[in-house]
């Protein structure tokens, strides 16, 4: 399939200008590119940011049956399609519909000065698609004739480089034909999988990667057989599956989460005691401790190493989306030991405030494939 890894998001929102406003404010995106009637795409509004090697398109309905439109409308703001970069576009479509995708968009050819596109869309989970997108020439075009990309107006700080991964929830009882769909259509492989349980709440975790590594879903689902938590808020909320959060990748987590808290990006707190045997459970950490402990970025193992990790809180009305910020130092899994590790936390403090515990903490079990 030759799937070489994540060539951009498509969000569809209600307001692409004040989506792009907040994106570029305050998570340091930096506009580069526009369409709209006038450039071809009848019907909609869309705004290109990029930083790093991240591009997101912000899409947003300009008549009441654009897809967008009712994408918002059942879902709210969220990320609606994950493109793929691929060496054939019109080959991988072919394979897909064959190995039982849904083809949604036939291949199609975008055609600039110096660049050529041929993109493509089949169907992923829930409403999200993936388009296949092929580059030939100047790969700075985004959509040729379509979303003309123009020179940044200032020096990216690339504070954020790459997208790691993105969490997907799925509703109870489909986890593993998401799982098989994702092997069977799309050659992707089973890296790791879990069950994780605290505080009377439990989910099944199973993350699928592409042959060249480039591409990870964390597919995430509720066990029913326990209280509902957060996937379940997701799911009723979002009404249906979807990307819980996406996974950004920063080469300093301490200076970036510093930077974006100042332009007033809001992020999950950590309780003070989780830093009070942050070193025993994970080993020494190449970063001032205090500082880790003011900003509440979070410090997880595993065999090949360490990740530090923090996640915003959501910016949408449904309180669906959110962003993660990941350093990866070694470390190939997602942070899972830090949910345990954030109970045990708060119950101590708790414990010394004096007050009857509100949880109790589970277990987390995971294996490496």
């Amino acid at each position: 399939m030759d799937i070489r890894g994540i060539d951009h998001i498509e969000l569809y929102v209600g307001d692409a200008r004040q989506a792009a406003f907040y994106f570029g404010t305050a998570i340091g995106f930096q506009l580069r590119g526009q369409g709209g009637p006038e450039t071809g795409l009848a019907g909609q509004r869309s705004l290109l940011l990029s930083q790093g090697d991240i591009r997101m398109l912000l899409t947003s309905g300009l008549t009441a049956g654009h897809p967008a439109s009712t994408y918002v409308q059942r879902h709210g703001d969220g990320i609606a399609v994950v493109a793929l970069e691929v060496g054939d576009a019109a080959g991988a479509y072919a394979e897909l519909v064959a190995r039982g995708a849904t083809g949604v968009s036939a291949p199609r050819t975008w055609t600039g000065a110096d660049a050529e596109v041929v993109t493509a869309e089949v169907g992923g989970f829930g409403d999200v698609l993936h388009r296949l997108v092929e580059r030939r020439g100047d790969r700075t075009e985004f959509l040729p004739g379509a979303v003309e990309t123009t020179p940044p107006v200032t020096d990216d700080d690339k504070l954020l480089s790459e997208i790691d991964h993105l969490a997907v929830c799925v509703p109870p009882g489909q986890l593993d034909e998401t799982v098989a769909h994702y092997e069977r259509v799309f050659g992707f492989a089973q890296i790791f999988e879990e069950h994780i349980e605290v505080a009377g709440q439990a989910m099944n975790s199973t993350v699928v990667q592409s042959p060249s590594g480039r591409v990870t879903l964390v597919l995430l689902e509720p066990d029913a057989g326990h209280r509902p938590g957060q996937i379940d808020a997701f799911l009723t909320e979002h009404h249906g599956a979807g990307v819980q959060h996406l996974g950004l990748r920063t080469d300093d987590i301490v200076t970036a989460v510093g930077a974006l808290a100042e332009r007033g990006v809001r992020f999950a707190g950590t309780p003070g005691a989780y830093y009070d045997d942050l070193e025993r459970r994970v080993g020494p950490v190449d970063a001032p401790l205090d500082r880790l402990r003011d900003l509440s970025i979070l410090v997880d193992s595993d065999h090949g190493g360490q990740l530090l990790q923090i996640f915003t809180e959501s910016m949408h009305v449904r309180r669906t989306l959110f962003l993660e910020l990941i350093e990866r130092r070694g470390a190939r899994t997602f942070g899972s030991g830090n949910i345990k590790a954030l109970y045990e936390a708060k119950e101590r403090e708790l414990a010394a405030a004096g007050a009857t515990p509100a949880v109790a903490v589970g277990t987390a079990r995971g294996v490496g494939a």
